[in-house]
């Protein structure tokens, strides 16, 4: 009887191992933009992107590719003219899940 109860004691460690890591896989890529925030006003056109990026193989900006450190930070700038645009962040894992963070923006 001992016994019986040390295995499935081990069996039910190696399953929740096994699904704590199998969590990204399932989870996918996550971003965390901190700037800019939807509906934004930028009065010089110079927009500062920033944010964080996990479980992430390549980020895009819409479409061009954008540097991740081995932490997951990115940050680029752009200088936009007058009037409204949408920026589109894309991340990909290696498993070829994507997810994708937009944010409106406006330059008067």
């Amino acid at each position: 009887m001992p016994l019986r109860i040390a295995i499935a004691v081990i069996l039910v460690i190696l399953v929740g191992y096994g699904a704590f890591k199998a969590a990204p896989l399932l989870t996918g890529p996550e971003i965390s933009l901190s700037s800019p925030t939807d509906g934004e006003n930028f009065p010089d056109g110079f927009v500062l992107i920033k944010g964080t990026s996990i479980h992430t193989e390549k980020l895009s900006l819409d479409g061009g590719p954008l540097l991740i450190d081995e932490k997951g930070a990115f940050s680029t700038s752009l200088v936009l003219p007058h009037g409204g645009a949408i920026l589109s962040l894309t991340a990909t894992d290696r498993f070829g899940k994507t997810k994708t963070v937009t944010r409106s923006v406006f330059v008067p």
